[in-house]
């Protein structure tokens, strides 16, 4: 009894196996077919299909040509009229003549309103406006430096008295400074006498030789004394009294605040020795740093406004006189000096100031900063085509001034832009091109 249940359990199971075996082989053969149909007929309508830009409705005067319909998640289909892909179900967008290509991506991207709204997708149109930017940057006060006098004497002596005697000391030009006793100054004085006393003499003289030489002599000696800094009227005094002056008075060449003092009483001086340093303040520079990449913008007659924390809601306004050629290794900056009057003395030296440069670059094409996808070698604006698909075009920016691009080149004024979520187009666009590839290989 048992081996017959044996025998009918083996019966059934050697027919189950012989049914899967049946039905996995017609399942294997249908597939097989299937696919090999699908392959036989993939390339009768691609060839079907790629003579259809050639029944393509002709465009009305002033519209773009369409040359074909496809299928944006897989290009190889095209059809003559627009419609639905047979094989995902999507719209059929339109193929124009003369549309090409930028950076890889398609030359139209379709993406649905619900969708853009989902990414976050803002347009605008481009604007062309006059741009102004503002270059911010410190300074430091310092003096000019070519309103700066040294006072020296060229005869060594000893300083009598002193009537300029503290740094900081504001002197007009022509203001006496010191006193000073040379043996030479007093020989000197001796000898001018002398040679006005025989030019007088020999001045009838029956040799007009003789004549000429005594008034030589004079114009000698008197040409000494003012070489040696001594005044024509100090001159004139020595003409009128005949005594020789043990002193004479110095006075100063230049107005301005003595900024260094080397005089003192009873002092012995010699020409190498620097006695006064009297710096003209009525004018001073800023010097301002600018980093390396600023530069491009400062130039040689610029205005500049300086503003002081010790007087808070003031500017002064200066000139930019000079950039220096050289830069700071470490901060990267250049120094450039902005020349400012100062016929009060109000702005001192050593004080730190904030300038502010405006440049004015003109009317230019403009863009936000964000509408432009910058992929390191190029620069892609996506363009909004009148039938809402959205171009990638290649373009050409220039400076950036603020939360705005100048765009050179590739773009015109009115044209609709996608001012957000260009990213996310680029992606979008990869990834139908992506899905269309591994679709038409499969």
């Amino acid at each position: 009894m048992k081996s017959k249940i044996f025998r009918i359990l083996a019966l059934v199971i050697a027919v189950g196996l012989l049914a899967a075996i049946v039905w996995g082989g017609k399942l294997f053969t249908s597939s097989s077919t299937d696919h090999a149909a699908h392959a036989a007929q993939s390339p009768a309508a691609a060839d079907q299909h790629a003579d259809h830009g050639a029944n393509a409705p002709a465009a009305k005067p002033g519209e773009r040509k369409v040359l074909y319909w496809y299928d944006p998640m897989h290009p190889s289909y095209k059809s003559d009229k627009p419609g639905i892909a047979p094989d995902c179900g999507m719209d059929l967008v339109p193929k124009y003549e003369g549309e090409e290509s930028a950076g890889g991506l398609p030359a139209g991207i379709n993406i649905s309103p619900e969708r853009q709204q989902l990414m976050g997708i803002r347009t605008g149109l481009v604007d062309r406006k006059s741009l102004v930017r503002d270059v911010r940057t410190t300074a430091q006060i310092a003096a000019d430096e070519t309103a700066i006098a040294n006072i020296n004497v060229k005869v060594p002596g000893y300083i009598e008295k002193v009537y300029v005697d503290f740094v900081g000391q504001l002197v007009k030009k022509g203001q006496p400074l010191f006193t000073l006793y040379s043996p030479e100054l007093v020989s000197a004085q001796e000898e001018y006498l002398i040679a006005k006393r025989g030019e007088r003499t020999l001045a009838g003289a029956p040799y007009q030789e003789v004549s000429a030489g005594a008034q030589s002599l004079l114009r000698s000696a008197r040409e000494r004394l003012r070489l040696w800094d001594i005044s024509d009227e100090q001159i004139r005094k020595l003409d009128e009294t005949g005594q020789v002056s043990k002193t004479l008075t110095f006075y100063s060449p230049v107005t301005g605040f003595v900024t260094e003092r080397k005089v003192f009483p009873n002092a012995a001086v010699s020409p190498e020795m620097p006695l006064y340093t009297i710096s003209d303040l009525s004018r001073v520079w800023a010097i301002a740093d600018v980093y390396e990449y600023e530069l491009p913008y400062v130039r040689v007659g610029q205005t500049a406004a300086v503003q002081l924390s010790y007087y808070p809601g003031r500017a002064f306004t200066g000139k930019i006189a000079y950039v220096y050629p050289s830069l700071d290794p470490m901060s990267r900056t250049a120094k450039v000096r902005i020349e400012l009057p100062n016929p009060k003395f109000e702005i001192k030296p050593q004080m730190f100031a904030d300038v502010q440069l405006k440049v004015n670059y003109g009317q230019n094409v403009v863009v936000p900063r964000d509408a432009v996808l910058n992929s390191g070698t190029q620069q892609t604006i996506f363009v909004v085509r009148d039938d809402g698909s959205f171009e990638p075009r290649k373009v050409t920016v220039g400076p950036v001034v603020g939360n705005e691009v100048v765009v050179l080149s590739g773009l015109s004024e009115g044209e609709t832009i996608v001012t957000s979520g260009n990213f996310l187009i680029d992606s979008e666009s990869r990834m139908q091109s992506a899905a269309g590839d591994e679709q038409h290989q499969h």
